[in-house]
């Protein structure tokens, strides 16, 4: 997991790359789709769609964790082993993918320009980008570091460490089918309900550990570990929270709050409510915290594995 790492912050994933052979969770996404298509039936009652997602979600789960498990025992032992499936599961870490999505972010806003901002926000967020305003901006970028950080680095890299190969091409599959079915819309309500559950379970340690990591590198550390064990359970999600409610103690920020989906409002509750409204310079102080809190990650699995 460290070789996955090293290689993602040194290259990420070269776009001529991703343009010839795709990525493998493109690869992922399209056995999903199909399974939602083929196996998502409107017409069938809400329990048949349920136990239908739930097959379908124990399918890919499998094919993924297989897949993993033969590709590792095909390699050799040793230092040969070690660096091969490093370099197998580089592109399932999103290391230097997320810091320069949200560095996209913060560039634009620190010279004034909403607009690119905006844009590029749009990219890794869902909410509307016309209603964001610089704080709305600032904020939506920070909580996607903070809450990418867990999904997209931590938790591929925890599961790699304890399975190998096995243990984080099953996670990137858990975490694609919730990202793909796993929401509340009419049409999977029922059939995503197996994946948001299992991505669920497959979080709760990382999204902690994310948040711990955060803790430990704040430039507030006191207030970063108050704001996270106060405000991390009051988040929708049950993971989410942590990681997020870290990083706004950690920059002396508001996160979370009111925001807007598809020309709907929700209501959600504040992380760090009274602090300030977040601005540019916070994007580029969240994204030192988190690049110290992933060096700290690496350096402990290196510490581990030549122990």
């Amino acid at each position: 997991m460290v070789v996955a790492m090293a290689v993602d912050a040194l290259m990420g994933w070269p776009s001529p790359l991703f343009a010839r052979i795709g990525h493998p969770v493109t690869w992922l996404g399209r056995l999903i789709a199909a399974i939602d298509s083929g196996w998502n039936r409107a017409s069938d009652p809400p329990g048949l769609r349920r136990a239908a997602g739930l097959a379908g979600a124990f399918l890919v789960i499998a094919i993924a964790v297989v897949l993993g498990r033969v590709l590792q025992s095909a390699l050799a032992s040793g230092w040969i082993q070690i660096v091969l499936v490093g370099i197998l599961a580089w592109p399932l870490v999103a290391l230097r993918s997320l810091h320069d999505h949200v560095a996209a972010v913060a560039d634009p806003l620190l010279g004034g320009d909403i607009a690119a901002a905006r844009g590029a926000v749009s990219r890794i967020v869902g909410r509307d980008p016309a209603a964001l305003d610089e704080a709305g901006i600032a904020r939506a970028a920070i909580e996607s570091l903070a809450e990418n950080a867990s999904d997209g680095i931590v938790a591929p890299v925890f599961w790699g460490a304890l399975f190998g190969l096995p243990g984080i091409l099953g996670y990137k599959a858990i975490n694609t089918l919730d990202s793909m079915i796993g929401h509340r819309s009419e049409r999977h309500q029922a059939f995503g309900w197996a994946a948001a559950r299992i991505d669920d379970v497959a979080n709760f340690v990382p999204a902690r550990l994310t948040g711990f990591l955060f803790v430990l590198l704040a430039p507030r550390r006191s207030e970063a570990l108050s704001c996270m064990t106060r405000d991390a359970r009051r988040h929708r999600s049950p993971n989410a929270g942590w990681p997020e409610a870290a990083m706004a103690g950690a920059l002396g920020v508001r996160l979370s709050g009111p925001r807007i989906y598809h020309g709907c409002a929700t209501d959600e509750p504040w992380l760090n409510d009274g602090a300030r409204d977040p601005q540019a310079s916070d994007i580029i102080e969240g994204l030192t915290v988190y690049r110290r809190a992933m060096l700290l990650l690496a350096g402990v699995l290196a510490v581990l594995a030549f122990a």
